[in-house]
């Protein structure tokens, strides 16, 4: 017998600075690194999975310029789909989760268009 998925909820991105939404479900940080400027007393998310982030490596090398954000998207899906990772083990959780409602990936990260949230949401949502 085939273990049946359910399709995917809605899978946000968001800055983790903004206040939450009353819609938001389940609120997780999906950056290696602790925000800047933002008092752990003040942070308001579910859970900080670190391990869905890119690898330190792959961060320094992006350094979020907006000119290597093609390549970057490339490694970060190699990563991400890399067996017994801790990075693929962190996206099966999130696609768990967005399975069961509602998913807002939480980032310091400024530019969003050019972030890794929106590679994580999308292999989330690809892959149901």
């Amino acid at each position: 017998m085939t273990k049946k998925t359910m399709p995917p909820h809605e899978v946000r991105v968001r800055r983790v600075y903004e206040p939450p939404g009353p819609d938001d479900g389940t609120r997780l940080l999906v950056d290696r690194l602790w925000p800047r400027g933002l008092a752990k007393t003040d942070a308001v998310f579910d859970d900080w999975l670190k391990e869905a982030a890119p690898s330190a490596e792959l961060r320094k090398w992006y350094g979020h310029d907006p000119g290597r954000y093609a390549a970057f998207a490339d490694r970060y899906r190699a990563e991400l789909a890399e067996p017994g990772s801790s990075a693929a083990d962190a996206l099966e959780r999130l696609r768990t989760l967005a399975a069961e409602g509602t998913l807002t990936l939480l980032t310091a990260t400024k530019d969003l268009e050019h972030s890794h949230p929106l590679v994580l949401a999308a292999e989330i949502t690809e892959s149901a």
